[in-house]
């Protein structure tokens, strides 16, 4: 297995145990000393656990990923409570040693459909 392949393999098992609604999961996955680039969120791990562990409770509907040597990228759909569209977002995530490091984000609404006549996703 590549490290590419664990890297993924932790990303997908451990997005999927956090989409369940486990938030404790993050804390065997990111190092303590993990860097958050997002305006407005803090870095290091317990700060930015606490952050996201205080935002509503949401669907996540994953898309598809991408995996390196270094970098797990995943695209995919988050709809908060309440939301009918949700939003589209595109997480970087940078690895070393097995566990999350660093962390970027692009995320934007879901437009209606008739604004997006190739799809979103």
């Amino acid at each position: 297995m590549t490290t590419a392949d664990r890297n993924r393999e932790v990303f997908l098992t451990s997005f999927a145990e956090f989409a369940a609604g486990n938030h404790d999961v993050l804390h065997r996955v990111l190092r303590e000393d993990f860097v958050e680039h997002s305006p407005g969120t803090p870095s290091g791990r317990d700060a930015w656990i606490e952050f996201i562990k205080s935002g509503p409770a949401a669907e996540f509907d994953l898309k598809r990923v991408i995996a390196d040597e270094n970098y797990v990228v995943a695209h995919y759909r988050l709809a908060p409570a309440g939301s009918e569209r949700g939003v589209a977002v595109v997480d970087i995530w940078r690895f070393e040693d097995g566990m999350i490091v660093e962390h970027w984000d692009v995320v934007q609404p879901v437009p209606d459909e008739s604004d997006t006549p190739n799809g979103m996703f």
